[in-house]
């Protein structure tokens, strides 16, 4: 009988997904992993079989905290201002992470080395996800009359998922907040 895990899967999968986050998966090392996470190598590999796993894992684990970020959604607001508040929440917390990390899960789809059959699904379904949420709510919207309904609502969806994922992506290279509030009020008025 093997001796009882002396850590907290939650734990480990936040620093082993910071490290991800941080330097992608080819540039990431056992050793970072084992330093960040204080655990040795066996255990780690023990409790989670190889690097590309907890990668995996660390991508599933991302995708379930970023949920908590799309609460903001569900809020009882004007449809416009629950998406103007989601984006402006993604530009305030990408503009004050010192390591400009962005989106983990639009890195991960845009790197080449850490991608498998099983990331590229957890991608898919994080992406599907969020379109499927902007979906719903230009709906609602265009069933209230606050949105115009003369597009379809999955197309209007998958423009604001694409300002959105831009927004992440410009945020790693840029400080000019305005600009960013720029694309974010040319979406909300193009809608």
């Amino acid at each position: 009988m093997g001796r009882p895990r002396e850590f907290d899967d939650q734990t480990v999968l936040d620093a082993a997904m910071d490290v991800f986050w941080e330097k992608g998966y080819e540039a990431t090392t056992t050793e970072d992993l084992c330093t960040r996470t204080g655990l040795g190598r066996g255990s780690l590999y023990n409790a989670f079989g190889s690097k590309h796993r907890l990668y995996a894992e660390s991508i599933r684990h991302y995708g379930a905290r970023a949920g908590a970020q799309l609460a903001v959604l569900d809020e009882d607001l004007p449809v416009r201002e629950r998406l103007r508040a989601l984006m402006l929440a993604v530009i305030d917390a990408d503009l004050t992470d010192p390591g400009r990390r962005g989106c983990l899960a639009l890195n991960a789809a845009t790197e080449a080395g850490g991608r498998s059959e099983e990331v590229a699904a957890l991608l898919r379904r994080q992406f599907a996800d969020l379109e499927q949420l902007f979906t719903d709510l230009v709906a609602v919207g265009q069933s209230t009359g606050e949105l115009p309904a003369g597009r379809p609502p999955r197309q209007v969806a998958r423009t604001l998922q694409s300002t959105y994922y831009g927004l992440r992506t410009l945020a790693k290279v840029t400080d000019d907040r305005d600009a960013l509030l720029d694309v974010v009020e040319g979406a909300i008025s193009a809608l």
